[in-house]
């Protein structure tokens, strides 16, 4: 393999590793080692290495199907995780054969999807095209599919058997796409990482500790997960932002990217810790400055009653009770349980444009 790799191990009931370096994608042959066949569930881009990790698998004897799916949040669609099934089983594709979800984050959710669901379980390389990928949707082992009601709300917990993030695969990523993943790795430093934040405070872009931020956030979510993979507990941490994001998302029709929601998310989530008295307003202000330094969104226009709605049928709400995640400080993530509806309305119009 060219270039150096760090190995990052996930714990829990199926342990498996994220391999993060430059060149990391020649590992998937390896890591696809005594399947008969391989399915490389991919997206439209990078064309030019899904084709290259073909050939590799087909050299190395396997029978390799490919299967084409849209872009993006499109791909997340019971209609596409049905033809993925009907080509599966065209092919005879057994337990002891692979998927490979070779894409963004949304498309390892899709593909983990169909790997968790087809013949109740079989195994999982994730190969991430995008930073968002690489540190979030990639490692953890949840899978799912968008419905009407809501994003996510249709999934597995399935594990993959490895993880490789090929930071070669950044390069062609556009800005706006690149942008977006940093949402993901900012969450990590105020949950847990406070160096994850001065690295991006020193380098908005990331691109200068690119590596090294993506090691770090990939360390967070492996040290959640390992402890926590069905989101009995501390793995709710990981969802800093989301309540919110998941929301924007969902009504702007995912027009808004995964991580531009998420972005104001965590900034609304800081005002209602900063409301609730739970967050000093240093740390409140830190989340925007940082978040705007990083060329990400910090408020949506769309009506409170709309996003409310939406953030009912969430997965960490528990009967009526809205939940958020919130920080008491920096590196200090706990749950707001029920927070009255003039508290969340507080903290949404500070996210207003003035």
């Amino acid at each position: 393999m060219s270039g150096s790799a760090t190995t990052i191990e996930v714990g829990g009931p199926a342990p498996y590793a994220v391999t993060v370096g430059s060149g990391a994608a020649e590992r998937v042959v390896a890591a696809a080692q005594g399947a008969l066949r391989v399915a490389i569930i991919h997206a439209s881009q990078p064309a030019q290495a899904r084709d290259r990790i073909h050939a590799q698998l087909t050299a190395a004897g396997h029978e390799v199907l490919a299967v084409a799916v849209p872009d993006g949040e499109a791909g997340k669609h019971l209609d596409v995780a049905r033809r993925c099934w009907d080509v599966l089983g065209e092919h005879g594709f057994t337990r002891s054969d692979v998927i490979v979800g070779f894409g963004g984050g949304a498309l390892t959710d899709l593909a983990g999807f169909v790997a968790a669901t087809w013949l109740r379980g079989v195994g999982l390389i994730n190969l991430p095209t995008t930073l968002l990928g690489m540190v979030d949707a990639a490692v953890g082992g949840k899978t799912a599919i968008n419905v009407a009601a809501g994003k996510n709300l249709v999934g597995a917990f399935h594990p993959p058997i490895a993880v490789i993030a090929d930071l070669g695969l950044l390069d062609t990523l556009p800005e706006a796409e690149y942008r977006s993943g940093l949402a993901e790795v900012v969450k990590c430093g105020f949950i847990a990482d406070p160096v994850i934040l001065a690295l991006l405070a020193a380098d908005p872009t990331g691109r200068a500790s690119q590596a090294e931020l993506v090691v770090r956030a990939v360390r967070v979510k492996a040290e959640v997960v390992s402890e926590d993979l069905t989101d009995t507990g501390r793995r709710e941490m990981l969802n800093y932002g989301h309540t919110l994001g998941h929301a924007i998302e969902s009504v702007s029709g995912y027009s808004v990217r995964h991580g531009e929601a998420i972005a104001i998310g965590m900034v609304f989530a800081a005002q209602l810790a900063r409301h609730g008295g739970l967050l000093d307003r240093a740390s409140t202000d830190r989340h925007r400055e940082l978040i705007s330094a990083m060329g990400l969104p910090v408020s949506y226009p769309a009506p409170l009653a709309d996003l409310l709605a939406r953030m009912r049928v969430d997965k960490k709400a528990r009967g009526a009770a809205l939940r958020f995640v919130v920080l008491e400080g920096i590196g200090r993530p706990r749950i707001l349980e029920g927070p009255g509806e003039e508290l969340i309305e507080a903290a949404y119009n500070d996210l207003l444009p003035t």
